[in-house]
């Protein structure tokens, strides 16, 4: 009986740490004069500690690449100015997605077609949806301009990688299922 009981225990286990984490944002335009972005994204973490998935899009840009990063504050409270810095719990200098040393919250750029729409697919493997790497109920933010991942010449390469102004913005919150 005890083995019966401890096998169910496993079984339980086993599914509650491998239950699928999904999460949500919904981006809103800055108040940038003419610009209108908008957004919709998904976010998918299958297992803790996994890598993590955004699908979506994203409308109103300008043709091109710009900066999309996770800042620290879930706060719009003064539209995206309010979302503070990158995500950058190691306190180390922005990079781009593939670097060893960034920000948390560096993950790169999105390509925007002539019709201005951007399809996102990016994986992840250092944001999570639990642990000290946790972006719920931050912001994910989109720039104006392309992200230098931190190897451009200018001052603001080092910290924001000199993505331009903010143009849109979403809170990370928990999708119930």
């Amino acid at each position: 009986m005890s083995r019966m009981v401890a096998l169910l225990l496993l079984a339980a286990v086993t599914v509650v740490t491998a239950e699928e984490m999904v999460a949500v944002v919904r981006l809103t335009p800055h108040d940038v004069k003419g610009k209108n972005v908008t957004g919709n994204l998904k976010i998918v973490q299958s297992v803790p500690n996994g890598p993590v998935t955004i699908t979506g899009s994203i409308h109103g840009l300008t043709e091109g690449l710009h900066g999309f990063h996770v800042h620290e504050k879930g706060d719009l409270s003064n539209g995206c100015a309010s979302t503070g810095a990158h995500f950058n719990p190691e306190n180390v200098t922005h990079g781009g997605p593939d670097d060893t040393v960034r920000h948390v919250g560096d993950l790169g750029n999105v390509q925007a077609n002539s019709e201005g729409e951007a399809m996102i697919n990016i994986t992840d493997n250092i944001i999570s949806l639990s642990g000290p790497n946790n972006i719920l109920g931050r912001a994910i933010v989109v720039h104006s301009a392309e992200d230098d991942l931190g190897k451009g010449n200018h001052t603001l390469s080092s910290t924001t990688g000199n993505a331009g102004d903010r143009w849109a913005c979403g809170v990370i919150g928990v999708q119930k299922i």
